[in-house]
């Protein structure tokens, strides 16, 4: 998995900078997005979600955090960004990573505090997973506890903090999690689903052209209620 991730990496490295006229004449299923079948339940009532399944240690998700917030300031009123955390590579922490999210979901901080944990993991280093060479595995990955102490810059106690990310509430959270990249047979991120109906495919995480797909597919769906 984190061997797609990271051959991902390189096309994503130029194209940040995209506008209206990047979209092709016509967009083709299999070729550009994939149906889901059968379609994931939304859970932002009236709106239509445009969902990421990403994780915090996944390197084309931090690299992709502009280009996500881009796409998120200009989606259209009837539609909204959701994340889902994904949880597929034990080895490099995403279990916890996922963890760490829905906590913060839960106590009201994900919006504020999404952005600077990518910082926290790729940046400052202080919950990172490699090691200085940027290939190797740290032997002791951020636990929980230490996510905690990240959060705990955003008004929320670390006791209590770890507390809730060990509750039953957040562990059917994670499960949840888990049903949904399932569901849409995700099995690399940055993933976007939209509608819970449509797949972006691999090759279409070309960011100069995802918006555009993005834009319409929301069409697709508005027009077809």
């Amino acid at each position: 998995m984190i061997l797609r991730s990271l051959g991902l990496f390189a096309a994503l490295v130029a194209p940040l900078a995209f506008g209206a006229d990047a979209a092709p004449a016509a967009w083709k299923v299999g070729t550009d997005y994939e149906l889901i079948e059968p379609p994931v339940a939304q859970t932002a009532p009236g709106k239509i979600e445009v969902t990421e399944v990403f994780s915090y240690g996944c390197p084309v998700c931090n690299f992709s955090v502009a280009a996500i917030n881009k796409i998120r300031k200009g989606l259209p009123p009837n539609a909204v960004m959701t994340f889902v955390p994904a949880s597929f590579i034990p080895a490099e922490d995403w279990p916890m990573f996922q963890r760490a999210y829905l906590t913060s979901q839960a106590l009201g901080i994900a919006e504020q505090s999404h952005d600077a944990m990518f910082d926290a993991v790729w940046k400052t280093k202080e919950l990172a997973t490699m090691n200085d060479d940027g290939r190797t595995l740290k032997k002791s990955m951020p636990t929980i506890e230490d996510a905690a102490k990240f959060y705990a810059k955003f008004g929320v106690k670390a006791e209590d903090f770890v507390a809730t990310a060990n509750s039953f509430s957040i562990n059917t959270k994670m499960k949840q999690a888990d049903a949904y990249v399932k569901a849409t047979q995700t099995d690399g991120t940055p993933m976007i689903i939209v509608a819970g109906k449509y797949r972006l495919i691999a090759s279409q995480r070309d960011w100069s052209k995802a918006e555009q797909l993005i834009h319409y597919l929301i069409q697709l769906e508005t027009a077809a209620k």
